[in-house]
């Protein structure tokens, strides 16, 4: 497969990224005493913004609530009772090196490592990546398991973000898995629709089709937290897997100071609707080491759903739910 001009695009989008605390401060205006506690929580986990979501970010507000998914403060060096590095409990489940299977019929491939964006509450920002099959020789194992698994109906590629892999990568990804006969559906989760929207292009478009002519359908979940990421070059891209025939969901983290009030959670329900996004899931933050200062009480985040379903129609309002390690499914806060 030829690389493309777009896909040479993203790339160049993506070697532009922020990734120097003091650059991220000195670009938005910030005041230089948040300078050492960047540099600080960077040391453990490293700054990652690509430049069109920095640009969204409104210069020397520090309330700003995109802002405060890719700053890193002093908090996350505060250990916090309850906190934990593998918070879901992912390495419970690595049946076979590169896969974790938690659900019935679903299995969750470790395809990437990396992010284009760094997400301060990241759930695996702890996660040993380095110890996941890396070349298409190593992933053998997995197909060879898979293909053994006839309970398995649908494949979900994480990471990290699976759409940092090149479209040659990918494509050969997906090659392998339209071959597996009882897997009918491929769900990518991905954050770079919304944080490096021209990722989304022709080519990429054009492979996720050829996927679902060979008899798997794909599906996109994308995450977006707050209806300022949602930006003119963010709804081109989704609107560009709409009109391919992919269907796209979104689900957020429930975040203290960013997106935990009834309006601001309306906005973005009624922002993804409006371009044919359903509103998936809303997730009480995973308990991870180093984001305790983004939780939200689950009281407040169970009023806030009642609101929701008081103001909008039924496929508006997300599930609320939370992500217990060793349950065979996500968890209702709801009752």
């Amino acid at each position: 497969m030829a690389i493309s001009l777009s896909e040479t695009t993203w790339q160049k989008s993506l070697s532009q990224a922020i990734r120097d605390p003091r650059e991220l401060i000195s670009r938005l205006n910030l005041p230089q005493e948040l300078l050492e506690p960047a540099r600080s929580g960077a040391h453990l986990f490293p700054v990652m913004v690509p430049v069109s979501y920095l640009n969204r970010i409104e210069p020397g507000n520090l309330d700003d609530p995109l802002l405060k998914q890719i700053l890193p403060v002093e908090l996350e060096n505060t250990d916090v009772p309850g906190f934990e590095t593998d918070a879901v409990g992912d390495l419970k489940v690595r049946s076979t090196s590169g896969i974790l299977q938690k659900y019935h019929g679903r299995a969750l491939l470790m395809v990437s490592g990396a992010c284009a964006i760094h997400c301060r509450y990241c759930f695996r920002r702890h996660y040993p990546y380095g110890d996941e099959p890396r070349t298409l020789a190593e992933w053998e194992p997995v197909w060879q398991s898979l293909q053994a698994d006839s309970t398995i109906q649908e494949i979900i590629l994480s990471g990290g973000d699976p759409l940092l892999l090149t479209d040659i990568r990918l494509n050969a990804l997906c090659e392998r898995i339209a071959v597996i006969p009882h897997v009918k559906r491929l769900r990518i989760h991905s954050r770079l629709p919304v944080v490096l929207p021209d990722r989304i292009h022709a080519g990429l478009l054009e492979m996720l089709q050829r996927l679902s002519e060979q008899g798997t359908m794909p599906w996109m979940v994308i995450h977006v937290n707050h209806p300022n990421e949602i930006a003119a070059d963010v709804e081109f891209a989704i609107k560009q897997m709409l009109q391919a025939g992919i269907p796209v969901l979104n689900q957020s983290v429930l975040l203290k100071g960013i997106n935990d009030t009834t309006e601001t959670l309306i906005a973005l329900s009624e922002k993804l609707v409006n371009l044919g996004v359903i509103p998936y899931y809303l997730h009480q933050l995973d308990r991870v080491t180093g984001a305790a200062h983004f939780e939200v009480l689950e009281e407040h985040g169970r009023k806030l759903i009642e609101e929701l379903r008081t103001r909008l129609p039924g496929y508006a309002v997300p599930q609320y739910v939370r992500e217990i390690p060793g349950e065979p499914h996500k968890t209702s806060l709801l009752g």
